[in-house]
């Protein structure tokens, strides 16, 4: 392990806020399980997923709305930090608070997955992890490398995970459970993969 490694593992939040706060805009820092992580920019076809399902909640549900790159509290334990590609919480719901906010009242996370090694580790196993602890009902992840989209639900804070989690091909339709509660096409995806 390197001593930066090793850095990385005894960070306390408070480090880290500082560090991001001092970050220049084009960095995007998260804090996850101890560690800290550079979260990749966006690309074009990542962006189109990402407006295509704010349409979606607006349509189904327009007393919500999809926040992008909201900072959010995770990890009850660690008090992590991260920044989903996405937060279905009520409008007007964030509305006063700072850089970080609780994650109380956020209904569902986000994620579209990026074309970098990360994005196993981060995406598929940490973040749900995170998610679960700070209680969030719905975590959709839309994974452009394996053509799929998942949703976790039903979250076991205290263990860390989802309890329920339901995989589909792109081209196929997925329900988003209570209490986002409606169903999406996949179809759309399948413009932007690689």
């Amino acid at each position: 392990m390197t001593a930066v490694a090793e850095r990385d593992a005894q960070m306390r939040v408070e480090e880290f806020e500082a560090v991001a706060a001092g970050s220049p805009e084009t960095v995007t820092l998260e804090f996850l399980g101890g560690r800290i992580g550079v979260k990749k920019g966006p690309d074009g076809d990542h962006d189109e997923i990402i407006k295509w399902l704010m349409k979606r909640c607006m349509q189904h549900r327009p007393d919500l709305w999809l926040y992008p790159e909201r900072g959010l509290i995770v990890e009850a334990y660690r008090k992590g930090r991260a920044r989903p590609d996405g937060a279905l919480a009520p409008d007007g719901h964030f509305s006063g608070h700072g850089e970080w906010a609780e994650s109380d009242g956020v209904l569902m996370t986000v994620e579209v997955t990026s074309y970098d090694p990360d994005t196993d580790r981060r995406d598929r196993w940490e973040k749900p992890a995170a998610y679960a602890a700070a209680g969030i009902p719905v975590y959709l992840l839309v994974d452009r490398e394996a053509g799929t989209v998942t949703v976790h639900s039903a979250p076991d804070p205290g263990r860390e995970l989802y309890r329920d989690t339901h995989t589909v091909r792109f081209g196929e339709e997925v329900e988003l459970p209570a209490p986002v509660g409606f169903v999406i096409g996949t179809d759309v995806f399948k413009e932007h993969v690689r």
